[in-house]
């Protein structure tokens, strides 16, 4: 009986041993854990939103840095967004807000990173957009071909339909 206690132990030494090297995820990975049961706890983070997000734009090597930030009560501030040296400031709608609170909370947004991804810049001479976020740095291009991630994509159409911000270049 010994032997069977010992045996028993050991395989739960090693179940949990390997759970917390796997961050206590014992079965796949732990952004795909999060992107099953993050709906739910979405629609609590947009009422009490707490993320911020940034706008980096960059159009070729030579063009000025764009950027706009968005505060995670909804108040941005856009500095040269439009190419002309000009800041301004203003606040996102509520509606808007809760939207784009969503869409940094959601669990798949670390999939998108560039990190994740393994994003390299192709294209010269492009409006380069890259997103800061609390799940990572989120790099596109306006060019020919290149698909946005999906939910970096809304955040960026949410962006530039609200702000001074641009979509693609002029």
């Amino acid at each position: 009986m010994a032997l069977s206690w010992s045996r028993l132990a050991h395989l739960s030494a090693t179940a949990l041993l390997a759970a917390a090297l796997t961050g206590c995820a014992p079965f796949g990975d732990q952004a795909e854990q999060a992107a099953q049961s993050g709906a739910a706890g979405n629609r609590v983070s947009a009422t009490g939103g707490k993320y911020r997000v940034s706008l980096l734009q960059n159009e070729g090597t030579d063009g000025p840095l764009r950027t706009l930030t968005v505060e995670p009560d909804g108040r941005w501030e856009c500095v040269d967004c439009a190419g002309d040296g000009v800041t301004s400031t203003g606040a996102l709608s509520q509606e808007h807000l809760d939207r784009l609170q969503l869409l940094l909370a959601d669990p798949t947004l670390v999939m998108e990173t560039d990190e994740a991804r393994g994003y390299k810049v192709t294209c010269i001479g492009a409006l380069t957009s890259s997103l800061l976020t609390t799940a990572g740095l989120i790099t596109s291009q306006d060019c020919p071909g290149e698909e946005r991630p999906p939910v970096a994509e809304e955040i960026l159409l949410l962006l530039t339909q609200n702000t001074p911000a641009q979509l693609t270049s002029s």
